[in-house]
Protein backbone atom coordinates (compact mmCIF):
# COMPACT_ATOMS: atom_id res chain seq x y z
CA UNK A 1 0.00 0.00 0.00
CA UNK A 2 2.76 2.56 0.66
CA UNK A 3 4.19 1.76 -2.58
CA UNK A 4 0.99 2.55 -4.24
CA UNK A 5 0.00 5.75 -2.30
CA UNK A 6 3.38 7.20 -2.92
CA UNK A 7 3.04 6.75 -6.65
CA UNK A 8 -0.13 8.35 -6.90
CA UNK A 9 0.54 11.08 -4.81
CA UNK A 10 3.52 11.89 -6.90
CA UNK A 11 1.32 11.68 -9.99
CA UNK A 12 -0.73 14.06 -8.34
CA UNK A 13 2.06 16.80 -8.11
CA UNK A 14 3.37 15.73 -11.22
CA UNK A 15 0.19 16.73 -13.19
CA UNK A 16 0.90 20.47 -11.29
CA UNK A 17 4.66 20.87 -11.73
CA UNK A 18 5.51 19.33 -14.77
CA UNK A 19 5.28 23.07 -16.84
CA UNK A 20 8.08 23.19 -14.83
CA UNK A 21 9.76 20.46 -15.64
CA UNK A 22 9.53 21.89 -19.43
CA UNK A 23 10.93 25.37 -18.77
CA UNK A 24 13.50 23.50 -16.30
CA UNK A 25 14.55 21.25 -19.30
CA UNK A 26 14.61 24.03 -22.00
CA UNK A 27 17.18 26.27 -19.32
CA UNK A 28 19.80 23.66 -18.95
CA UNK A 29 20.02 22.87 -22.40
CA UNK A 30 20.15 26.45 -23.55
CA UNK A 31 23.25 27.07 -24.66
CA UNK A 32 25.18 23.52 -24.27
CA UNK A 33 28.79 23.33 -25.38
CA UNK A 34 28.72 26.64 -27.09
CA UNK A 35 31.00 29.97 -25.11
CA UNK A 36 29.24 32.48 -22.72
CA UNK A 37 27.81 35.10 -25.21
CA UNK A 38 27.84 33.08 -28.47
CA UNK A 39 24.35 31.84 -28.55
CA UNK A 40 21.06 33.65 -28.78
CA UNK A 41 19.11 33.01 -25.11
CA UNK A 42 15.69 32.20 -25.77
CA UNK A 43 14.74 31.77 -22.14
CA UNK A 44 16.09 34.45 -19.93
CA UNK A 45 14.67 33.03 -17.01
CA UNK A 46 11.43 30.81 -15.48
CA UNK A 47 8.75 33.60 -15.79
CA UNK A 48 10.43 34.12 -19.69
CA UNK A 49 10.77 30.62 -20.28
CA UNK A 50 6.57 30.55 -19.54
CA UNK A 51 5.63 33.17 -21.73
CA UNK A 52 8.09 32.50 -24.07
CA UNK A 53 6.86 28.67 -24.62
CA UNK A 54 3.26 29.48 -24.38
CA UNK A 55 3.42 32.11 -27.38
CA UNK A 56 5.54 30.25 -29.61
CA UNK A 57 4.36 27.00 -28.81
CA UNK A 58 1.34 27.35 -27.27
CA UNK A 59 -0.12 26.81 -23.82
CA UNK A 60 -0.54 22.99 -24.41
CA UNK A 61 3.44 22.84 -25.09
CA UNK A 62 3.98 23.09 -21.23
CA UNK A 63 2.52 19.81 -20.51
CA UNK A 64 4.84 18.32 -22.90
CA UNK A 65 6.05 14.89 -21.80
CA UNK A 66 3.17 14.57 -19.58
CA UNK A 67 2.32 10.65 -20.09
CA UNK A 68 6.11 10.04 -18.96
CA UNK A 69 6.46 12.15 -16.98
CA UNK A 70 3.38 10.49 -14.65
CA UNK A 71 4.53 7.16 -14.92
CA UNK A 72 8.34 7.76 -14.48
CA UNK A 73 7.12 10.02 -11.13
CA UNK A 74 4.77 6.39 -10.36
CA UNK A 75 7.45 4.17 -10.24
CA UNK A 76 10.40 6.06 -9.20
CA UNK A 77 8.44 7.33 -5.79
CA UNK A 78 6.68 4.17 -5.13
CA UNK A 79 9.67 2.69 -5.25
CA UNK A 80 11.70 4.71 -3.47
CA UNK A 81 9.32 6.30 -1.08
CA UNK A 82 7.33 3.09 -0.49
CA UNK A 83 11.57 1.34 0.13
CA UNK A 84 12.18 3.87 2.42
CA UNK A 85 9.08 4.34 4.45
CA UNK A 86 9.12 0.05 5.11
CA UNK A 87 12.65 1.32 6.22
CA UNK A 88 11.45 3.78 8.33
CA UNK A 89 8.45 1.53 9.71
CA UNK A 90 10.70 -1.09 10.71
CA UNK A 91 13.27 0.83 12.40
CA UNK A 92 16.06 1.12 10.42
CA UNK A 93 16.89 4.61 10.36
CA UNK A 94 17.25 4.65 14.16
CA UNK A 95 19.63 4.21 16.41
CA UNK A 96 20.09 1.75 19.21
CA UNK A 97 18.75 4.45 21.64
CA UNK A 98 16.01 5.29 19.37
CA UNK A 99 16.91 8.33 17.80
CA UNK A 100 17.05 9.33 14.22
CA UNK A 101 20.02 8.87 12.59
CA UNK A 102 21.13 10.98 9.50
CA UNK A 103 23.69 8.85 7.86
CA UNK A 104 21.20 5.86 7.61
CA UNK A 105 18.75 7.81 6.74
CA UNK A 106 20.91 9.12 4.04
CA UNK A 107 22.46 5.57 2.98
CA UNK A 108 18.85 4.47 2.52
CA UNK A 109 17.29 7.25 0.46
CA UNK A 110 20.17 6.71 -1.65
CA UNK A 111 19.81 3.38 -2.06
CA UNK A 112 15.83 3.42 -2.46
CA UNK A 113 16.33 6.10 -5.28
CA UNK A 114 18.97 4.41 -7.60
CA UNK A 115 16.48 1.24 -7.53
CA UNK A 116 13.32 3.72 -8.78
CA UNK A 117 15.57 5.75 -10.83
CA UNK A 118 17.71 3.19 -12.85
CA UNK A 119 14.14 1.02 -13.37
CA UNK A 120 12.62 3.92 -14.49
CA UNK A 121 15.62 5.68 -16.89
CA UNK A 122 13.87 5.14 -20.18
CA UNK A 123 10.87 6.14 -19.15
CA UNK A 124 12.87 9.55 -17.81
CA UNK A 125 15.02 9.78 -21.71
CA UNK A 126 11.45 9.66 -23.35
CA UNK A 127 10.28 12.45 -21.02
CA UNK A 128 13.47 14.11 -21.10
CA UNK A 129 13.47 13.98 -25.18
CA UNK A 130 9.33 15.55 -25.29
CA UNK A 131 10.07 18.49 -23.50
CA UNK A 132 13.00 19.61 -25.34
CA UNK A 133 11.15 19.31 -28.53
CA UNK A 134 10.39 23.18 -29.62
CA UNK A 135 9.59 24.96 -32.80
CA UNK A 136 12.65 26.14 -34.28
CA UNK A 137 13.02 29.52 -33.46
CA UNK A 138 13.21 28.95 -29.65
CA UNK A 139 14.66 25.22 -29.52
CA UNK A 140 17.39 24.16 -27.94
CA UNK A 141 19.44 21.19 -26.99
CA UNK A 142 19.18 18.19 -29.54
CA UNK A 143 15.58 17.93 -31.21
CA UNK A 144 14.04 14.66 -31.70
CA UNK A 145 10.96 13.93 -33.31
CA UNK A 146 8.91 11.58 -31.17
CA UNK A 147 5.33 11.92 -31.70
CA UNK A 148 4.43 10.32 -28.01
CA UNK A 149 6.14 8.10 -25.51
CA UNK A 150 5.14 4.60 -26.75
CA UNK A 151 6.32 5.64 -30.27
CA UNK A 152 9.41 6.81 -28.87
CA UNK A 153 10.36 3.83 -26.90
CA UNK A 154 9.46 1.15 -29.51
CA UNK A 155 12.03 3.14 -31.85
CA UNK A 156 14.88 3.24 -29.64
CA UNK A 157 14.17 -0.05 -28.46
CA UNK A 158 14.05 -1.26 -32.08
CA UNK A 159 17.07 0.39 -32.88
CA UNK A 160 19.51 -0.03 -30.11
CA UNK A 161 18.12 -2.39 -28.18
CA UNK A 162 17.80 -2.53 -24.59
CA UNK A 163 21.49 -0.87 -24.10
CA UNK A 164 20.02 1.90 -25.86
CA UNK A 165 16.47 2.44 -24.05
CA UNK A 166 18.86 2.59 -20.36
CA UNK A 167 21.02 5.02 -22.25
CA UNK A 168 22.69 7.67 -19.60
CA UNK A 169 21.06 5.34 -16.70
CA UNK A 170 24.52 5.18 -14.97
CA UNK A 171 25.79 8.58 -15.45
CA UNK A 172 22.04 9.94 -14.28
CA UNK A 173 22.70 7.81 -10.73
CA UNK A 174 25.18 10.64 -9.29
CA UNK A 175 21.98 12.99 -9.61
CA UNK A 176 20.05 10.23 -7.58
CA UNK A 177 22.30 9.94 -5.38
CA UNK A 178 22.74 12.82 -3.93
CA UNK A 179 19.40 14.24 -4.40
CA UNK A 180 17.28 11.10 -2.83
CA UNK A 181 19.67 10.99 0.04
CA UNK A 182 19.60 14.43 0.81
CA UNK A 183 15.55 14.87 0.13
CA UNK A 184 14.57 12.22 2.26
CA UNK A 185 17.83 12.40 5.26
CA UNK A 186 16.47 16.09 5.42
CA UNK A 187 12.97 15.50 5.41
CA UNK A 188 13.29 13.40 7.92
CA UNK A 189 15.59 15.25 10.37
CA UNK A 190 13.69 18.50 9.81
CA UNK A 191 10.25 16.84 11.19
CA UNK A 192 12.24 14.94 14.27
CA UNK A 193 13.17 18.64 15.01
CA UNK A 194 10.03 20.20 14.70
CA UNK A 195 8.45 17.68 16.53
CA UNK A 196 10.75 17.72 19.53
CA UNK A 197 10.30 21.41 19.43
CA UNK A 198 6.34 21.11 19.47
CA UNK A 199 6.06 23.91 17.16
CA UNK A 200 3.05 21.80 15.66
CA UNK A 201 0.03 19.76 16.92
CA UNK A 202 1.68 15.93 17.05
CA UNK A 203 0.55 14.04 13.75
CA UNK A 204 -0.16 18.04 11.85
CA UNK A 205 -0.17 17.72 8.09
CA UNK A 206 1.71 21.36 9.06
CA UNK A 207 4.65 19.51 10.15
CA UNK A 208 4.72 17.28 7.22
CA UNK A 209 4.04 20.91 4.75
CA UNK A 210 7.28 22.36 6.77
CA UNK A 211 9.88 19.68 6.12
CA UNK A 212 8.96 18.92 2.72
CA UNK A 213 9.61 22.25 2.15
CA UNK A 214 13.08 22.59 3.87
CA UNK A 215 13.85 19.15 2.30
CA UNK A 216 12.88 20.89 -1.37
CA UNK A 217 15.29 23.49 -0.84
CA UNK A 218 18.50 21.36 0.06
CA UNK A 219 17.62 18.54 -2.37
CA UNK A 220 17.93 21.32 -5.34
CA UNK A 221 20.81 22.98 -3.63
CA UNK A 222 22.92 19.77 -3.67
CA UNK A 223 21.21 18.53 -7.01
CA UNK A 224 21.07 20.91 -9.26
CA UNK A 225 24.13 20.48 -11.24
CA UNK A 226 23.72 17.16 -11.03
CA UNK A 227 20.73 17.65 -12.76
CA UNK A 228 22.07 19.59 -15.58
CA UNK A 229 24.71 16.98 -16.32
CA UNK A 230 21.52 14.41 -16.59
CA UNK A 231 19.66 16.41 -18.98
CA UNK A 232 22.12 16.91 -21.37
CA UNK A 233 23.59 13.02 -21.16
CA UNK A 234 20.14 11.91 -21.76
CA UNK A 235 19.63 14.44 -24.98
CA UNK A 236 22.86 14.00 -26.70
CA UNK A 237 22.42 12.68 -30.30
CA UNK A 238 23.31 9.27 -31.00
CA UNK A 239 24.91 7.51 -34.15
CA UNK A 240 24.02 4.43 -35.78
CA UNK A 241 25.45 2.40 -32.77
CA UNK A 242 23.14 4.15 -30.43
CA UNK A 243 26.15 5.97 -28.84
CA UNK A 244 26.14 9.44 -27.70
CA UNK A 245 27.88 11.53 -30.48
CA UNK A 246 29.50 13.89 -27.78
CA UNK A 247 32.20 12.44 -25.95
CA UNK A 248 30.67 12.85 -22.45
CA UNK A 249 30.72 9.99 -20.59
CA UNK A 250 29.12 10.23 -17.13
CA UNK A 251 27.64 13.31 -15.32
CA UNK A 252 30.88 13.99 -13.27
CA UNK A 253 32.85 14.22 -16.39
CA UNK A 254 30.08 16.54 -17.92
CA UNK A 255 29.86 18.54 -14.42
CA UNK A 256 33.71 18.98 -14.18
CA UNK A 257 33.41 20.60 -17.73
CA UNK A 258 30.83 23.06 -16.62
CA UNK A 259 33.08 26.04 -18.81
CA UNK A 260 32.90 24.17 -22.14
CA UNK A 261 29.40 23.61 -21.31
CA UNK A 262 28.02 27.01 -22.43
CA UNK A 263 27.57 28.52 -19.28
CA UNK A 264 28.65 31.07 -17.10
CA UNK A 265 29.74 31.31 -13.78
CA UNK A 266 26.53 29.31 -12.05
CA UNK A 267 26.09 27.52 -15.28
CA UNK A 268 25.82 23.77 -13.81
CA UNK A 269 22.94 25.93 -11.69
CA UNK A 270 20.56 26.23 -14.80
CA UNK A 271 16.72 25.98 -14.22
CA UNK A 272 17.83 26.15 -10.77
CA UNK A 273 14.68 28.21 -9.60
CA UNK A 274 12.65 25.94 -11.50
CA UNK A 275 13.69 22.66 -10.49
CA UNK A 276 13.08 24.27 -6.79
CA UNK A 277 9.81 24.99 -7.02
CA UNK A 278 9.12 21.47 -8.75
CA UNK A 279 11.32 19.41 -5.78
CA UNK A 280 9.39 21.24 -2.65
CA UNK A 281 6.06 18.98 -4.51
CA UNK A 282 8.43 15.62 -4.34
CA UNK A 283 9.18 15.29 0.05
CA UNK A 284 7.53 12.07 1.52
CA UNK A 285 5.34 14.41 3.39
CA UNK A 286 3.55 15.62 -0.06
CA UNK A 287 1.78 12.02 0.01
CA UNK A 288 -0.15 12.46 3.23
CA UNK A 289 -1.01 16.02 2.27
CA UNK A 290 -1.99 15.37 -1.19
CA UNK A 291 -4.55 12.41 0.13
CA UNK A 292 -6.25 14.91 2.29
CA UNK A 293 -4.56 12.59 5.21
CA UNK A 294 -2.62 13.50 8.65
CA UNK A 295 1.44 12.68 8.59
Amino acid sequence: MDFLMSGLAACGACVFTNPLEVVKTRMQLQGELQAPGTYQRHYRNVFHAFITIGKVDGLAALQKGLAPALLYQFLMNGIRLGTYGLAEAGGYLHTAEGTHSPARSAAAGAMAGIMGAYLGSPIYMVKTHLQAQAASEIAVGHQYKHQGMFQALTEIGQKHGLVGLWRGALGGLPRVIVGSSTQLCTFSSTKDLLSQWEIFPPESWKLALVAAMVSGIAVVLAMAPFDVACTRLYNQPTDAQGKNRVPKFSATSCSASAPSLGTKDVGIMKGQTGHQLFKVTQAPGWSPILLGTQS
